[in-house]
């Protein structure tokens, strides 16, 4: 059978192909010989250009442009070649090694530097800077405008919001109010916080050989520094250098990376179920989509069904990404090969931490706030207001203030005329009482709106930051 969308094993790239289709370029076995390619031909570069190895002179302008057409022309059929290689070396990094010696072959000047091509190196010496590429371009790419697009989209719901009153239920049970914007700015400061530190998480590389030791480096070329040549080099891709290592990159950042990933996921899945809930309760309506249909018999209903697609591939997310974060970091000695299996599902986990992104937008683009609802809760919940009676009663030391409300209040309704009656039995200060006759549910948020508003206005900053244009290039 033909592999396409329909007949894809994967719902990656089967069902939501069309949605996960750009990762394809980062991810894929494709992405991973491009990267290969690249890693290895600025190797070769770094090598020509450095006098401690006159063997390898300095690559004219000619060779360099040469060069750079082969790693940014990567192309499908480059890849095809690299896969056909390597059906005869039975090795998937020796076949771009191989690959390469052949493209460079065809330049005269090239033809004599073939020797240097994967020079020293072990397999994982370029992988390891492949991994860390793919997981720069897509935390840059993909991840990072996904999140502040989402971040965007709850601060505009949260600034609308800001002041509209909503019955807290703490235990699922009627409690303080608070607003909704609040609420959902909460969502935004949390959010932000994983941003920051996904933004923040290093990506490590190493090139120091098949243990870490420059073995074969220093005997070929004793005098020459070869750590400091691995850090320029290593940061020259725009990566950090991880000096001490066995074959393998230690792979801790990793495990860093995606538990800042994971985070992020778990605030999101948190923020699903909350407004799922809220749906159901009536405080959002879902505006109906022209075409769509809610349930196969029951022509009414629009389900919450972004929100329950989100929280499934939320979940499928956060599996991968524990799994490899606890396993990457684990090697047998200097390194067992049971890690390169299971990082070849990177791009996996992050295409339904995408997925999930992508289908909370598209229910959130639904949500209407029903503020009729939302007041009607509260102007029958006059119980809530106990709290800020018995605190008052408190500071005035009248009585035991708990134990008199809680008998007044646990567990039944309160009108409003029960609720003045009891205020008005009260000893304390003409000032406090008035405060209290004067205070409603709605009345009763404290400062939730003046919150939610700080929260939009520092998320509102972090995507200013992140939208100014780069530093030009030293």
């Amino acid at each position: 059978m033909e592999l396409n969308e329909l007949s894809a094993i994967s719902p990656i790239d089967g069902r939501y192909g069309g949605k996960t289709a750009p990762l394809r370029e980062i991810f894929s076995e494709y992405g991973l010989m491009r990267y290969r390619t690249l890693v290895e031909v600025r190797w070769l570069e770094a090598l020509a250009a450095h006098p401690g190895l006159p063997e390898c002179p300095e690559l004219s302008h000619d060779a360099q442009a040469y060069l750079e057409g082969i790693a940014a022309g990567f192309s499908a059929a480059d890849a095809d070649r690299i896969k056909a290689i390597e059906r005869r070396t039975n090795h998937d990094v020796k076949a771009v090694e191989y690959y390469l010696r052949e493209r460079c072959s065809e330049h005269a000047e090239l033809a004599g530097a073939t020797q240097f091509l994967h020079f020293a190196c072990t397999s994982e010496d370029i992988n390891n800077l492949c991994h860390a590429l793919m997981l720069r371009d897509a935390r840059r790419l993909h991840l990072l405008p996904a999140c502040l697009d989402l971040g965007r989209d709850l601060t505009t719901l949260a600034e609308s919001q800001a002041g509209q009153p909503m019955l807290s239920r703490t235990h699922g049970q009627a409690a303080t109010p608070t607003t909704l914007g609040k609420e959902i700015g909460v969502f935004v400061h949390r959010l932000q916080r994983q941003i920051e530190q996904l933004i923040a998480q290093p990506l490590l590389g190493k090139l120091n050989g098949a243990v870490g030791n420059y073995n074969a480096h220093l005997i070929a070329c004793p005098d020459l520094d070869w750590p400091k040549l691995s850090r320029t080099f290593v940061e020259s891709l725009g990566l950090d250098w991880n000096p001490h290592t066995t074959q393998i990159e230690s792979h801790d950042y990793l495990a860093e990376y995606f538990h800042a990933l994971c985070r992020i996921n778990t605030v999101l899945l948190d923020l699903c179920r909350d407004l799922w809930a809220y749906i159901s309760l009536g405080y959002f309506r879902q505006r109906p989509v022209a075409g769509e249909i809610g349930s196969s018999t029951m022509p009414h209903k629009i389900n919450p069904i972004d929100f329950e697609n989100a929280e499934g591939n939320l979940g499928l997310a956060n599996s991968i990404l524990g799994h490899l974060a606890e396993k990457l970091p684990i090697s047998r000695w200097q390194r067992d090969l049971s890690d390169s299996t299971a990082i070849r599902s990177i791009g996996t986990a992050i295409a339904h931490s995408l997925l999930a992104i992508q289908s909370c937008r598209k229910g959130l683009a639904k949500l209407e706030a029903m503020p009729e609802r939302l007041e009607a809760d509260l102007a029958d919940a006059w119980e809530v207001l106990a709290e800020a009676v018995q605190t008052i009663m408190r500071r005035r030391g009248a009585g035991d203030a708990y134990e008199t409300l809680k008998n007044l209040t646990r567990g039944r309704a309160l009108s409003r005329e029960a609720m003045h009656e009891f205020i008005a039995s009260l000893e304390m200060p003409d000032s406090d009482r008035q405060r209290l006759l004067e205070l409603t549910p709605r009345g009763y948020t404290g400062n939730a709106e003046s919150q939610a508003r700080q929260i939009c206005a520092r998320f509102a900053k972090l995507v200013h930051t992140q939208n100014e244009p780069d530093p030009p290039e030293t």
